[in-house]
Order: structure tokens, then sequence, then C-alpha cells
């Protein structure tokens, strides 16, 4: 089009052009509703000549278009020229004032900076799906005219696309409601309290993934198993939204329940490996789950796919427990092994999820390795190396995928402290005089810890049950062990048999069978559980007085 019979740079000048165009045209044309074809050719028989696309005013076309459309003339953007169609959306517009005065919307939409950029550059620029002082969307384009005089020229041309924007902003809120929904049902299923240990202490942070609806199946959890040992674990569900999280929310309750069977790492790992496929076939986990023992200063875990465990020993060095590492849960088909770290006085373990580590344009050994430098650093409170990791991985509001982490420190105790912490242990030869050997020891011990008499009295009590059902029902070797805490003592027989034990109601007549009962009645809490290599553990906890 020719732009220059009425791209005015005066406003008089528009309206002398305008008057020339109205003259050119029969008031028939100007009645039509459409605009006639491209160019000019042979006409069909007994229809009209087709005049060309140069005949036409392009005033006539672009005051019957439906967009908004604006020419502006010169560096301050004068106004030339406003269609109907703009008229209507925003009101008549004085011609010859500069935009930033007559086109306050302009302004407004910041499209001032833009139709500099287009003079400039003489490329035509486009500003998506902005919303005007009228109420309604629109994407305007601008697109530079040249002009006769050497000023140049702008055509605005916008689009009402508020329908677009309407459905675009109702599927984001429909998002952004789906993405709570799951953020929601994820936070509800982690523990809204981590268990605190009386060996350890542990922090942990979960971060939901930033883009919309992105939320996974990341968790944590930490069991007290009772005896002095912990259980603690962290997994990843893949996938994203509800379905994870649900997924996520059965796993958790799974593991928390195979715990409390007390079951070595890798037989919870082979019971959830099957629990996942029946949950969902399609569905797939990656899991660590390790046990702490404040007897052993180690870690025994199994791991399904998940990333390896880190560990700070007090002096900084940081090691990496790589193996045995087996495929992620609901693969099936895989024997699980458990493997172990050591956890001493002092340490710093660290459980974590791949979104703390893992980046598109970075290798995961990487991603590990930056980790193991940042906890290298890190020292503080459990809180505090979790809050140090995420702000050393670069984890933001908006990272792109959940991260959880779960920090737990082994706290080496000194001074009155570290007198609350002792251990005492005795091994047990067999023989008639085992079992009065044991009440002494155990009577010596609790008299040093300074218990008042009426756990001291329960204590050994106890102890001399449990000697005595492991005298009669085990196999060497066998050894008694006391530990107290700040909060609980705790008495625990092994010996080299297998067979657990178990309560039950004995008989009057019955020379045996109440050693058991005994204990489970005088003491807060008792259990059993397998050894490493065979052999058994039983052991009852009592709870110390406050204060």
């Amino acid at each position: 089009m020719n732009f220059t019979r009425w791209s005015a740079r005066l406003p008089g000048t528009q309206r002398r052009a305008a008057a020339r165009t109205e003259t050119a045209v029969s008031p028939d044309r100007r009645g039509e509703g459409s605009v006639p074809a491209a160019r000019a050719g042979q006409p069909a028989d007994g229809a009209s000549p087709v005049p060309a696309v140069d005949e036409l005013p392009a005033r006539d076309v672009l005051d019957r278009v439906p967009a908004l459309v604006a020419l502006l003339h010169g560096p301050d953007h004068r106004i030339a020229y406003v269609n109907d169609a703009y008229a209507a959306a925003f009101g008549v517009r004085p011609l010859g004032e500069p935009a930033r005065d007559g086109l306050p919307e302009l302004a407004e939409l910041g499209l001032l900076p833009l139709l500099d950029q287009v003079l400039r550059s003489g490329k035509p620029r486009t500003l998506k799906s902005r919303r005007a002082l009228d109420g309604r969307s629109y994407t305007f384009t601008c697109t530079p005219v040249a002009e006769t005089a050497g000023d140049g020229a702008v055509l605005v041309f916008a689009t009402d696309v508020t329908d677009h924007a309407e459905a675009a902003e109702r599927l984001r809120a429909s998002e952004r409601r789906q993405r709570e929904t799951a953020v929601t049902l994820q936070r509800s299923l982690l523990p809204q309290e981590l268990e605190q240990p009386d060996d350890l202490r542990i922090a942990a942070t979960y971060q939901p993934g930033g883009t919309e609806a992105a939320v996974g199946g990341d968790w944590y959890d930490v069991i007290t198993l009772g005896g002095g040992r912990t259980a603690l674990v962290i997994g990843d569900v893949m996938g994203r939204g509800v379905r994870a999280a649900a997924v996520m929310g059965q796993l958790r309750t799974a593991v928390r329940a195979y715990a409390r069977l007390d079951l070595p790492p890798h037989e919870v790992l082979q019971l959830l490996d099957g629990l996942a496929t029946e949950i969902d076939a399609n569905q797939i986990a990656t899991c660590v789950y390790a046990i702490h023992d404040p007897n052993e200063g180690r870690l025994v875990y199994a791991s399904a796919g998940h990333l390896p465990i880190l560990v700070r020993d007090e002096n900084g060095t940081v090691l990496r427990a790589d193996e045995p590492t087996g495929p992620p849960l609901g693969t099936g088909g895989w024997m699980h092994a458990s493997g172990s770290i050591a956890l001493g006085l002092g340490s710093t373990a660290v459980l974590y999820t791949d979104g703390l580590v893992e980046r598109r344009d970075e290798d995961l050994d990487e991603g590990i390795a930056s980790l193991e430098r940042a906890l290298s650093g890190a020292t503080g409170t459990p809180q505090v190396v979790c809050d140090r990791l995420v702000r050393s991985a670069g984890v933001t509001a908006d990272h792109d995928d959940d991260v959880a982490v779960l920090v737990l420190q082994h706290p080496a105790r000194t001074g009155p402290e570290g007198d609350l912490f002792r251990n005492a242990a005795l091994e047990l030869l067999g023989g008639v005089e085992a079992a009065p050997r044991a009440r002494a020891f155990a009577s010596g011990v609790l008299t040093s810890w300074r218990f008042p008499a009426d756990l001291h009295d329960l204590g050994v009590l106890a102890t001399s049950e449990l000697v005595a059902n492991s005298l009669q029902h085990g196999t060497p070797p066998m050894r008694l062990r006391l530990r107290r805490t700040d909060r609980r003592l705790i008495i625990e027989v092994t010996d080299g048999d297998d067979h657990l034990p178990r309560r039950r109601r004995a008989e009057p007549g019955d020379e045996s069978g109440r050693g058991i009962a005994i204990v489970a009645t005088i003491a807060s809490n008792w259990g059993s559980r397998r050894t490493p290599g065979g052999g058994k553990a039983v052991w009852c906890e009592f709870l110390l007085p406050r204060g």
C-alpha cells in the first residue's frame, strides 16, 4: 500500500488527502463490506472489471477492518490517523498530537519504547497479549512505513485477543489449583514433626518444584526403632502431580509398618519393591533405607536406585556411600543387599533427592561432587546445614524439580552432657554363674550411674529375666549391654540363636514362659530383632524421670 497519500506530516494534510481519495471512490464501492481482489486481471464473462490493489485507497480499507489501527508519524510519533475501531475502543484521538500525550493507552502498555525501536531498526515488532485500559487484551504489531519525506512512520495494528487471553488465564488458574492441591497433599503426607532420637540431631527440608503442577513424590521420614536405634528413609516417586504424591503416601506408610518389624534394610526394600508393583506396575520410585545403631557407630543401609548417602566426619572429610545399589522400587526380580558406612561421633550424614544435584546442563556426578564440597564446609546445627546445602545448590522458589534433604548429626558430647550418655557391656560365658554375675554387673553399673532405687531395682530385674531367657533358649556367644541416654535406660541381651521370643500367657502350672511377660509389664517398651550373621537381640527400655 502507498501511505504517502494520507500519512500526513501535519493534521491538515490528512484531511486533504482523504478528500482526494473520496473523489476517486464511488458511493457504491464505499458501501461494500469486502475488499476486492488483490490483483487486476481479466474479468470473467459478464463480470465487472477487477481493480488492482494499488488503485484501492488505503484509508477506505483501514477504516473498515475490525482491528485497531493507528499511524504515527516522525520521531515523536505524532498521530496521523486512527481508524473507527481504534476510536470505538479508546475514544477519538486528536490528530497531530504526540503519542505520549494523545495516546495514553500506548504509554500505559509500554509501547512507546517499542515504537522508537521500530523507527531505528526499520523492522516490525510484536507485543503479545497486553491488557489495555478498556479492560480487553490486545496483541500489538508495530510496522515501519517508508515515507517520501524521510521522517518515517509506524503503523500500529492491534488485534483483540481477549477471549484467548481469558482462556489462557482460566487454564493457568486451573493449573495453579492443581498444583496447590498436589502441594497440600504432598506436605500433609510428609512428617509434620520429625522424631528426635536420643543420640542424633536431625533436620529436614522440602522444596516443591516451582513450575506449574510440577510437584513430585519426594519424601523422607525418621522412625525410632527402640533399643536406641533409628531408621532413616528418603525416596522419590517418579512423575508429577497428585498421583505421584498419592503413591508416595502409600510407600511412606508401608515403610513405617515394615520398620516396626525391625528388619535389615535390604529386607525392607524387598518388601517395598513388591508393594510398589502392586500399587502401580507403571510407577517406580527410588529409595534409601538406613538404620543407625549408636553402639556400632555406623549407618547400615540399602539403596533402590537412589543417590548415595554423604557423610562428613569430624575432620571435614566427606565420604560417599556408593555400594550396594539396586534398581528402583517397582521393577521386581532383584535381591537387594545392605551395606554400611561409618557415622562416628561428630559426623554428619546427608540423604537427598535428585532435585538437589541434578541439572540439565551438568552431569549428575558433577552435581554430587558440588554437594560434597558444600558439605565439607557446612557446620552448625542440622537445620543450618540443610539451609546451606539448599542455597549452595541454587535451589529457588522457581526451581524446576522437588527437593528433599535429610541431615543427621551424631554429636560428640563432652562435659556434663557426656555424663548422660554412658555404655557398659559384659560377655556372658554361660553356666550357672552367668545369671548372678549379670545381676551383680547390672546392679553395680546402675549404682554408679546414680539411678534412683526403684529404677535400679527394675533394671536389675529386667536384666535377670532377659539373661535367663537367653540362657534357656539361646546359644553362645551371649552379651549383656546397658546403655543410658539423657532420656532412657536401655538393656539389651544378644545371643547366637535367631529364634525371636514372643510374649505369651503362662498357665499356673508352667515353670517357664513368664520372663518376657514380666519384662513387658515393668518396662516402658521392649522388642527383639535378628542380628547380622545370625542370632538375635532382645531389649527393653525404661524412661528416666525428668528433671
